[in-house]
C-alpha cells in the first residue's frame, strides 16, 4: 500500500509545480489583456486587438543579441552570397569561413 502512495505523491507534486509555472504564451496573454483593458476596448474591437497582439512577435526576441557563432554564420553567409557558389563549393566555402573566424 505504501508503494502506491509515493507515485501518487510525486504526480501531485509535479502537477502543482506545473500549474505555478507561467509559460511565455500565458505572459503574452496577460500583457495583451492588460493593454486592451487600459485602452477600454470592448466587443469586436477587443477581439481584433487581442488577435493582433497575440500574433505579434515578442519584442524581447527581436532585441536579443546574437551569439558569436550566429554572427560568424551571418557574415560567412553574406560573403558566400556575393560569390557565385552552389552546392559542394558553397559548403566548402562556408566550412572554411566558419573555421577561420
Amino acid at each position: 500500500m505504501k508503494m502506491l502512495h509515493v507515485p501518487l505523491l510525486m504526480i501531485g507534486v509535479l502537477m502543482c509545480a506545473q500549474s505555478f509555472a507561467a509559460t511565455d504564451q500565458q505572459n503574452k496573454m496577460t500583457t495583451c489583456n492588460a493593454d486592451a483593458t487600459a485602452k477600454s476596448l470592448k466587443g469586436d474591437e477587443r477581439k481584433a486587438f487581442m488577435s493582433t497582439c497575440l500574433k505579434a512577435a515578442p519584442a524581447a526576441d527581436a532585441a536579443k543579441p546574437m551569439t558569436p557563432q550566429q554572427e560568424k554564420m551571418k557574415t560567412c553567409n553574406a560573403d558566400a552570397a556575393t560569390k557565385p557558389l552552389k552546392g559542394d563549393e558553397r559548403k566548402a566555402f562556408m566550412s572554411d569561413c566558419l573555421k577561420k573566424k
